[in-house]
């Protein structure tokens, strides 16, 4: 009996000694731990005002506001735990180890990701562009952080992920006010050069669309096999392309003729020698 009193004895002292010397760490960690989560939300207010007010494109805010938060609360845990006495080398150790896993599992997926912020960040292009990129080309209908969906013409849905996008070649048809349309058209060889000249001035004078400044230029660029090419260059605005690639090129099968011009064809001239035979 006497011996199980020293033990109780002796628990309670040790239990006492902890509690002294724990208790005021565990309240202020606690303290710390609520005052930092009211400055944490704070801050992420703050932040989040700044950005909506800043040139920063919106689709990135809520990550952005939500990547401020996160990163400030493994902080505050990190000193909380520190103030109350716990070991912080094997739990940093432990943290690396299990980033390092999830990092080579979800490599694909982080490549994605940063992706995606280089995208929103650099903003090579934006929602209701045309664009080229990955072997598609269609207008972006949606940036997301690890992908980007194009809606082709003929109306298909095209997902492509961030990470080749925003490491591979871009074009951007809709960055620039003003399009180049180029045209080749070919004559038959005999047709009369003005002939041309005229007719094509006339059919770009027609449309509106087409820019005068910059000028049209025409320039004759091949001597073919059974035509005589010419290539026509003209600007006009970015939504006027397609409209005009299409008319000029219907105007020149159909009015042709109407100038003494004959769209050419592949000919094949045969020619026959007499041969005299010796007697």
């Amino acid at each position: 009996m006497e011996n199980q009193v020293v033990v109780l004895h002796n628990y309670l002292e040790k239990l006492t000694d902890f509690a002294v010397f724990y208790a005021p760490k565990l309240v202020g960690g606690i303290i710390v731990l609520f005052v930092g989560l009211w400055i944490i939300k704070l801050i992420t207010k703050g932040v989040s005002k700044s950005l909506e007010k800043s040139n920063i494109d919106h689709s990135l805010i809520p990550f952005l506001r939500s990547l401020t938060n996160i990163i400030l609360k493994i902080l505050l845990a990190i000193t909380v735990m520190g103030m109350i006495g716990i070991e912080m080398t094997s739990f940093v150790a432990i943290i690396g180890a299990g980033g390092l896993a999830i990092g080579l599992a979800l490599s694909g997926t982080l490549q994605n990701f940063a992706g995606g912020i280089i995208i929103l960040i650099l903003k090579p292009f934006k929602i209701g562009d045309y664009i080229e990129a990955q072997n598609f080309a269609g207008t972006v209908k949606e940036i997301s952080i690890f992908s980007t969906l194009l809606n082709t013409p003929d109306k298909k849905l095209v997902i492509i992920p961030n990470g080749p996008l925003s490491t591979g070649a871009i074009i951007n048809y809709s960055a620039e006010d003003l399009r180049r349309v180029d045209w080749k058209f070919g004559i038959a060889y005999g047709d009369n050069v003005e002939d041309f000249k005229r007719a094509l001035n006339t059919f770009i004078t027609e449309d509106e669309r087409i820019l005068k400044d910059p000028a049209v230029f025409m320039g004759l660029s091949e001597l073919s096999g059974s035509s005589v090419n010419f290539v026509v260059r003209a600007w006009v605005n970015g939504p006027d392309y397609w409209g005009v690639f299409f008319d000029m090129n219907e105007k020149v099968y159909t009015r042709f003729a109407d100038h003494n011009l004959t769209p050419p064809f592949p000919q094949m001239g045969v020619h026959v020698h007499a041969v005299q035979g010796s007697n």
